[in-house]
């Protein structure tokens, strides 16, 4: 029997731990990463990375970042998380392995915080007492039969106790009728109407300068007014009962929109003009005699 070699042949098998350590170190090596394996399967679906960024909305700089796994441009974890899924599923691979490879080599998930403390904190809180509305009621039915008794059994003394006030006047009885007539009270009594103006004080005008008074009568007019040097006056609409008045050195132009609703003063005289409803009028005043100057053409 030999005893040189005390090495047995189990001892010379390698242990299981050795061996399982072996596969996890060549399936390291033989599992591809994150960016290649999302590389090949877009190769593999026939798509370019222009087709997967407009499939995606993923910018193109991104897409070629996170092949190159460099998931720096994503804008931290959430979204790196969110983009792998997305082009996972563009280029028909299953995305929780590659979101799991993602947490592994960055650190994980962060850990939800705890709901207890917000939980004890909502036990301790002290329940609001809601208001007793029925005492409320009870004591409000309660003060107002209290004061209708005090005004009814109490309301007539204090009325007889009162004083009269010193100063004050006493009534005065009414003025007996001595006719047949009533008297009339002061309230009864019309007011007395104010008197009107009269066309001569709403045309008086001063005897050196062209004076123009223009009334929208019966309706509403367009009016255009200029002096002698062709500067504008007026320009616009009268609305009924409306009046302007103009006055120049030299002459008024005018320019009637609806020259049969509207009033005319001249130099203190009325002009009868027959002008019709709607009848557009160019007339021209001065100084003189307002029946002497002759109306321009409409």
């Amino acid at each position: 029997m030999s005893i040189g070699n005390s090495n047995s042949p189990e001892e010379e098998r390698p242990s299981t731990d050795d061996r399982s350590e072996d596969r996890l170190v060549e399936r390291s090596v033989e599992e591809p990463s994150i960016g290649t394996a999302l590389k090949k399967a877009r190769i593999a679906a026939g798509l370019t990375v222009d087709e997967v960024s407009s499939s995606t909305r993923v910018r193109i700089p991104i897409v070629h970042a996170i092949e190159e796994d460099d998931f720096t441009r994503c804008g931290g974890d959430v979204y790196a998380r969110g983009h792998i899924r997305t082009l996972a599923r563009a280029v028909h691979l299953d995305p929780a392995p590659l979101v799991e490879s993602y947490d592994a080599a960055h650190g994980g998930r962060p850990a939800p915080t705890p709901a207890a403390p917000m939980f004890d904190a909502e036990r301790i809180r002290p329940e609001r007492q809601r208001p007793n509305w029925t005492a409320a009621m009870v004591a409000a039915i309660v003060a107002v039969i209290g004061f209708v008794g005090f005004t009814a059994f109490g309301g007539g003394d204090e009325k007889e106790k009162r004083p009269v006030a010193e100063g004050s006047a006493s009534p005065k009885p009414a003025p007996k009728q001595t006719g047949g007539k009533p008297a009339a009270q002061p309230s009864q009594v019309p007011p007395a109407a104010k008197p009107e103006p009269s066309d001569s004080a709403i045309a008086a005008a001063p005897k050196d300068l062209v004076t123009v008074v223009l009334t929208a009568d019966t309706g509403e007019s367009w009016i255009s007014a200029k002096d002698s040097t062709g500067r504008l006056l007026f320009d616009g609409t009268l609305v009924q009962g409306e009046s302007k008045t103009f006055t120049d050195k030299e002459s008024v132009d005018l320019v009637l929109g609806d020259a049969g609703v509207v009033k005319l003063f001249v130099n203190g005289k009325e002009i009868k003009d027959d002008f019709q409803p709607g009848q557009v009028e160019r007339l021209t005043y001065t100084k003189e005699d307002p029946s002497r100057d002759q109306p321009q053409a409409g």
